[in-house]
């Protein structure tokens, strides 16, 4: 039975889901007693830049918007979770009758999280609306830096978001009365906060990834699209370009809001250098490199992307030990050099990204297809 077979069957199929659900559960714990706890948590902090860039794909890799501030709205899911959890805002609530609000529970703070993350992104994408390739990226650029900056001096006259020092003490995620900063055991396994985390990233993850697809597969997933091909035809076809492009930035904003609030909850402190420009570049780094606008190649793009600094840090400066006995090159300023050497590659050679898909792969290379025809025929 060939690879098309098994895609065709569904008795494969299933049998094919099964056996990733199970690698999925198991995981950390295969992990854990391998690799160590480190490299768990470093599969957690992974999940979070896998709902990041699937949200930056909607923008990027479904309607073609170019966004460099991104991770602003990040932000705005972390600093959202982080004022509703935790004693900062106290002084400022007490006698007020809203003391609950340091201590909001998660099912409302992760909803208002994303409201408010989509919020700021119909007000990054309204002055956007007629802007697009470089302006378009060199405006959006400038709205991270300026919520970042936003953050970094919201702590007078009134202190809001402790400026540079940040947000400290965040409380951890608590559901149905259990605090996942302490462990729990079931049936007689032990489930650590890792774990715990692991697990919540993980639903959280897969429904994202359910929503993008039910979105791609959607109307507004080919309104998009037709957007991102052409947008002067677009419209012509009656598609209203504002509401849709509008759309786009709410959806993707939103995920980020997700994300940025399990990011709180799972550092217990966020500040504003969190959120710099460079976080920004490197999920539309994961998004590019991956596949723009293919679902299972993002998240390709963001593991890659995301493990191999963990990787270098914990190759590079072992190897400079025993060769050399001292250490000369940085693991930081080598990711670097690797992400843009990779870049330049897949640019190079494939500009549809490791794994892109078939739509894709067949627009970027339909000149190839013609010069092949012209020569054998």
């Amino acid at each position: 039975m060939n690879l098309h077979a098994i895609k065709q069957s569904k008795p494969a199929a299933y049998i094919g889901l099964l056996l990733i659900a199970v690698i999925l559960t198991v995981l950390p714990f295969l992990i854990g007693a391998t690799l160590g706890n480190t490299w768990v948590r470093n599969l957690d902090l992974a999940m979070l830049y896998i709902m990041l860039a699937l949200g930056l794909n909607i923008v990027v890799g479904y309607a073609g918007l170019l966004d460099l501030g991104y991770i602003a709205f990040y932000a705005v899911g972390a600093y959202t979770y982080a004022l509703l959890n935790s004693t900062h805002l106290a002084p400022l609530l007490a006698g007020t009758g809203f003391e609950w609000i340091s201590h909001a529970p998660i099912w409302f703070v992760l909803p208002m999280a994303a409201l408010l993350a989509g919020i700021f992104g119909v007000l990054l994408g309204s002055p956007t609306l007629k802007l697009r390739g470089d302006y378009l990226a060199i405006v959006t650029l400038g709205f991270g830096e300026i919520v970042r900056l936003f953050m970094n001096n919201l702590d007078r006259p009134v202190n809001i978001t402790n400026g540079p020092q940040g947000i400290n003490l965040i409380e951890p995620v608590t559901i149905f009365g259990h605090k996942f900063s302490q462990a729990i055991t079931v049936f007689g396994v032990e489930f650590r906060s890792i774990h715990l985390y692991y697990y919540l990233f993980l639903m959280l993850a897969l429904l994202i990834i359910v929503v993008s697809i039910r979105l791609q597969d959607s109307r507004i997933g080919r309104a998009w699209v037709a957007i991102r091909e052409d947008e002067i035809a677009a419209q012509a076809m009656g598609i209203n370009t504002r509401n849709v492009k509008l759309l786009a930035f709410a959806m993707g904003a939103s995920f980020g809001g997700v994300s940025g609030a399990m990011f709180a909850s799972f550092q217990g402190f966020i500040s504003p250098e969190s959120f710099i420009l460079m976080e920004s570049i490197v999920v539309l780094a994961m998004v590019v490199l991956g596949g723009m606008g293919h679902i299972p190649g993002v998240i390709l793009g963001a593991v890659l992307l995301f493990l191999t600094p963990e990787v270098l840090r914990d190759v590079v400066n072992p190897l400079q030990d025993k060769l050399i006995g001292e250490r000369v090159v940085n693991p930081e300023n080598l990711r670097m050099l690797l992400f843009g050497i990779a870049l330049i590659l897949v640019m190079l050679v494939r500009p549809e990204g490791l794994w892109p898909s078939r739509r894709r792969k067949a627009e970027l290379h339909e000149g190839d297809a013609t010069k092949g025809e012209a020569a054998h025929g």
